[in-house]
């Protein structure tokens, strides 16, 4: 039995039924608490004096909600934090009283993660951008959780180091936010996820302890480490107040090629021989139904002579013309054995920012048409396979639909996005995805893989977590969350449905 905290002022029936008999019929147990969104509002300002509610409608609106375009109930009321004895004072009151807490960073995340679903309150770390401290010599940073990646990165670069999780939403996306979902992006074939990047985080669980995990050691073999544990916990177990990030040396000059290419086994041969041949920081892919939107949607010219079922763009470290010609070498070694059709390179870095238009810009060209995202990966040897048998899924399921596939090779992850018919309707167009969402989800498990690479579970993933997760490590989980946070108010119905 599923226990659902409602509002019994905001509860809307889909029939005529008593409160018993409805929880009856959808197998929930409606607990109705008294307290109303103007008794929140009065409890935290009460409980943390100075901290900042906000009840305005379109802030609601605005904070209630990730990219996910999923169905949301607006939020209690939302609040801004600006310290970390705020945001334990904060989960202090809300455990008490049994207040529902829904993290919320730059938002734009895709499965769901910071949507409210019962008025919850939002704790929004808008106000905590702060960079707290950096270490030349340990090559660190310290930030809270609001810093915007972008900043991070800027910061990285202004002391001639490098900051390189890079993805499309970097301008807006939070560094919290990104350590709750352990963010990739484009250059995880060389650098790695954000988990590879943090170096002590600073927590407030869900019963209000704060936790200083790790503290920045390079070496610490002192028992578990607890920093690894939140890493990806979606906002479930604790709240990240600060993060000591790793930076590194900046990546050296770079060439970008884009390459059209024959098939997905093609693309296997071309990773394996540039990555034998050159320093890859990044090797992408996308079908030829992307590149035709990015160019529809961009105003993007045909970057090759002629088109091409499958295109890649990868970029390597290009410290010279002895590499140059090794790149160029790679190249007319794959037009030689047939596989490799046509290619362009960059030679400046305005020249490589514009290639990487044409793989960047393809989930902001097909958001127009509010596509069904699914998130996908698989072991990168098998990425041929598993698209092949995906393709296969498509064209017994959905023949009529437009569908868009792109993703990192390097980390065998595939990006699909669905895009709705003109006249069918977005009921039936959401029915008809989840039934897809729920063939390849199990697609991927049965191969090893993961229903959710680089997003997190969210709300919109949950019922497909077992494709990935055993029943054992599914219950494991569950004791973790219960540890962490026993009144169960943080980011309920999230990760653990």
């Amino acid at each position: 039995m599923r226990k659902v905290r409602v509002r019994a002022i905001r509860i809307v029936f889909s029939a005529p039924e008593s409160v018993d008999r409805q929880a009856e019929l959808v197998g929930v147990e409606i607990i109705i608490v008294d307290n109303t969104a103007m008794e929140f509002s009065t409890i935290l300002a009460q409980a943390c004096p100075g901290l900042r509610v906000e009840t305005d409608p379109q802030i609601l609106g605005s904070h209630g909600r990730d990219w996910s375009d999923l169905p949301f109930i607006s939020p209690s009321a939302v609040v801004f934090p600006e310290s970390v004895e705020q945001v334990r004072q904060l989960v202090l009151a809300a455990a008490e009283k049994g207040i529902p807490l829904v993290p919320s960073g730059g938002r734009t995340g895709l499965s769901g993660g910071a949507t409210c679903l019962s008025d919850e309150v939002v704790v929004s770390f808008d106000r905590m951008r702060k960079i707290l401290d950096y270490s030349a010599v340990d090559r660190t940073v310290t930030v809270e959780p609001g810093v915007v990646t972008q900043a991070v990165q800027g910061f990285a670069a202004e002391k001639g180091l490098y900051y390189p999780v890079s993805f499309a939403s970097e301008g807006s996306s939070q560094i919290g936010g990104n350590i709750a979902t352990n963010a990739g992006g484009i250059r995880v074939v060389r650098y790695g996820l954000t988990r590879e990047r943090v170096a002590g985080l600073k927590v407030v669980t869900g019963r209000g302890d704060v936790l200083d995990c790790n503290r920045g050691l390079v070496k610490n073999a002192s028992g578990y480490d607890l920093r690894h544990l939140f890493v990806g916990s979606e906002g479930t177990l604790g709240f990240i107040v600060e993060a000591t990030l790793r930076l590194i040396d900046p990546p050296r000059p770079s060439r970008v090629m884009l390459l059209g290419l024959e098939s997905m086994e093609d693309v296997m041969s071309c990773f394996a021989l540039f990555q034998s041949s050159l320093e890859l920081s990044a090797f992408e892919f996308f079908d030829a139904r992307s590149m035709y939107h990015v160019r529809d949607g961009e105003g993007l010219p045909a970057p090759l002579d002629d088109e091409c079922p499958v295109y890649v763009i990868t970029e390597f470290d290009c410290p010279d013309e002895d590499i140059e010609q090794r790149a160029l070498e790679c190249f007319e070694k794959g037009v030689d054995e047939g596989w490799l059709h046509d290619g362009v390179m960059s030679q400046s870095v305005q020249q490589g920012s514009e290639l990487w238009r044409y793989r960047e810009g393809i989930a902001e060209a097909a958001a127009r048409y509010a596509p069904y995202k699914n998130d996908l990966s698989v072991v990168i040897s098998r990425v041929p396979e598993f698209l092949s048998r995906l393709r296969a899924e498509f064209d017994c399921i959905c023949p009529d639909y437009d569908v868009l596939i792109y993703g990192h090779i390097g980390d065998g992850n595939v990006h699909v996005n669905i895009l709705r018919p003109e006249g069918e309707s977005q009921a039936d167009f959401d029915q008809r995805c989840k039934a897809i969402t729920d063939s390849v989800s199990k697609l991927a498990g049965g191969m090893g893989g993961s229903a959710s690479a680089e997003h997190g579970i969210g709300l919109l993933k949950a019922p497909w977590l077992s494709t990935t997760r055993s029943g054992p490590e599914i219950d494991m989980m569950k004791g973790i969350k219960a540890l962490f946070d026993p009144a169960g108010i943080l980011n309920p119905g999230k990760l653990l449905a």
